[in-house]
This record gives C-alpha cells, sequence and structure tokens, in this order.
C-alpha cells in the first residue's frame, strides 16, 4: 500500500513537471489582423496619412492592417465606430482635428477624452484654394470682392458643417472684420470632393490644406492664394503666409493621429506606441508624408492626450467667437 503511494506521488510529480511544457502558451498580441478607421473619404489627406501609417505598421507588427474608411455625419460616423469598437487593440483609427468640434456643435457627444490616444502622427495648415481661372490672383482681391459682394455671392466647401476647413474661413473672414455668413458652407465628406466641387463651378473656395489640393494645383486647375500658418509650405515656397498676404496673424491647421477605443489594455498601448514611433521614424513614411508635402509632429500617449486636450479648448474658443458652437 505504501509502495503504491510512493509510486503515485512520484507519478504526480513527473505530471506536473510535464505539464508547463504540455499547455500551450499564450498568444501575443497581435495574433490576427488589425482595421484603421478613417472617418473620411477616400482620396484625401486623412486618407492617404492612414493608408502609408498601416503599410509600415503592419510591417512592424507582423500581421495585416487595413484601413477602412466609415463617412458620414461631418465625421460622427466614422469617429464613433472607433470609440464603439472593443477595446482588445484589433481596431484603431485615425482621428483627426474634427474630434475637438463636433461636440461644440451639438453634432455628438463624443470628445477626445472616449479614445486611447496612442499617437499623433501629422499637422498641416489650411490654405485658401480657388479655380486657376477665378479671376482672383490674390488673396487681398478675393476679399474685396466678398466684402463688397452679396451674401451668398461665394460659397466654400471641403469638409463637414463646423469641420476645421470650415472654422479656417470663418476665423478668417471674422478677423478681417467679414461675416462670415456672407460665404455659406456646403458640406462634403472631406476636401477631396469639396476640390472636385470647385474645379466643376459649385463652389469658389476651399480652405483644405495645401497638400490636399496638391494634385490640381499641379494640374493647373487650382491656385492657393496664401497658408494659414505663421511659415510657407516648403512644398510650395511661392504660396504667402496669411500674414503677409493681408497681414492677418489667423492661423489654423489640421492633425491626424492614431487612437483606439478608451480603454485599451496598457500592455497593447505600450505595443501600439512603440510600433508607430517606428512608423514615424521610419523612410517608408517620412519619404512619403515628405513627397506629398505632409506635415509631421509627433506626441505619444499622455502628450497626444494633453494635445488633444489644449485643441479641444482653444477650437471651442474660436467656434464661439464665429457662431458656430450649438
Amino acid at each position: 500500500m505504501l509502495r503504491r503511494s510512493v509510486l503515485g506521488l512520484a507519478a504526480a510529480g513527473v505530471i506536473a513537471t510535464l505539464l508547463p511544457f504540455a499547455t500551450p502558451a499564450m498568444a501575443e498580441y497581435p495574433e490576427r489582423p488589425l482595421t484603421i478607421i478613417v472617418p473620411w473619404g477616400a482620396g484625401g489627406g486623412t486618407d492617404a496619412t492612414a493608408r502609408i501609417i498601416g503599410s509600415v505598421l503592419e510591417k512592424e507588427l507582423g500581421q495585416p492592417v487595413n484601413v477602412v474608411n466609415r463617412t458620414g455625419g461631418s465625421g460622427v460616423v466614422g469617429h464613433s465606430a472607433i470609440a464603439e469598437a472593443d477595446p482588445d487593440g484589433y481596431t484603431l483609427g485615425i482621428a483627426t482635428v474634427e474630434i475637438g468640434m463636433m461636440h461644440w456643435q451639438g453634432l455628438t457627444e463624443l470628445t477626445w477624452e472616449d479614445y486611447t490616444p496612442l499617437a499623433l502622427m501629422n499637422e498641416d495648415a489650411a490654405g485658401v484654394q480657388v479655380a486657376a481661372d477665378s479671376g482672383y490672383d490674390t488673396l487681398e482681391a478675393l476679399l474685396a470682392a466678398i466684402e463688397a459682394g452679396e451674401p451668398a455671392t461665394f460659397r466654400a466647401s471641403g469638409t463637414g458643417q463646423g469641420g476645421i476647413w470650415h472654422l479656417a474661413i470663418a476665423g478668417m473672414l471674422n478677423d478681417r472684420g467679414i461675416d462670415p455668413a456672407k460665404v455659406p458652407w456646403v458640406p462634403s465628406e472631406g476636401a477631396a470632393p469639396g476640390l472636385q466641387e470647385l474645379v466643376a463651378g459649385g463652389v469658389n473656395i476651399v480652405p483644405c490644406s495645401l497638400v490636399e489640393a496638391r494634385a490640381l494645383i499641379d494640374a493647373g486647375r487650382v491656385k492657393s492664394l496664401a497658408i494659414m500658418s505663421s511659415n510657407r509650405a516648403e512644398l510650395f515656397p511661392d504660396v504667402p503666409t496669411l500674414k503677409e498676404a493681408v497681414g492677418s496673424d489667423w492661423q489654423i491647421g489640421a492633425w491626424r493621429g492614431i487612437v483606439g477605443p478608451a480603454g485599451l489594455p496598457e500592455d497593447v498601448t505600450s505595443k501600439l506606441t512603440a510600433a508607430l514611433e517606428t512608423v514615424y521614424n521610419s523612410d517608408d513614411y517620412r519619404n512619403f508624408m515628405k513627397a506629398q508635402g505632409y506635415g509631421v509632429r509627433w506626441a505619444p500617449g499622455q502628450e497626444f492626450a494633453d494635445f488633444m486636450s489644449q485643441s479641444n479648448q482653444a477650437l471651442g474658443d474660436t467656434m464661439k467667437a464665429v457662431g458656430l458652437v450649438q
């Protein structure tokens, strides 16, 4: 009886020793493809930025990264889809400056606090684009015509109602003492469709970034009269700043960063942020952004959260000043 007990204990010890080797190891994140949601249409700057990030990120993580466009509601649909995704690290999104604007308009209750900030990757200043055959060669001439003309003589587009490019032109007009209501805003799902309306004659002004208008500028169908930044754009050094063009200090731009839904696990957040930093510093990302003329700006984790918080407050203050807060 004793011998059986000893043998039993010995066998149990052998089994216990072997068990760690027999138990399957926990899979390391990520173990399946990821998705990056873009809240704006294909062909615009946000879409292009997301796709270059995704293409480099999948090499770093060893899993496919699918980029999908979820448009509608002036950015609300896509931003909501990001916030409502499972916080498991497999659905991310490229949040844009509009997340600090939409709630001020009453379009959504979403704010930057509904996300896990991973990394700010890009920032671009607004420009003032008109059709090449518009007859306006300077911003001064355009503003004079707007001021002298009847309301709705000029119309503008390039994003949703109350979006960043809408705020860009409203703030510029307000700064020059012109009622922003004189230039009605025609909502669009991003800069690309707004620019198509511009060349088709449906609108007269698109205050998007110069890089989003680059193809049409290079094709001679669109021209930029000024950039709302303290410095001229490297890609278009002949385009004056607003200060140079009309003496205005008004500046505004769009930013883009990768986020997840609120509540991402710390280990997943850390791995993604580190991978995104590698993407940001890669030749593929830097060369693409430079070739397109996109601005680059890095802020990880808490720095990105602080940036979004400050942007949210500054945008709200400006929107109140020009009557865009509901």
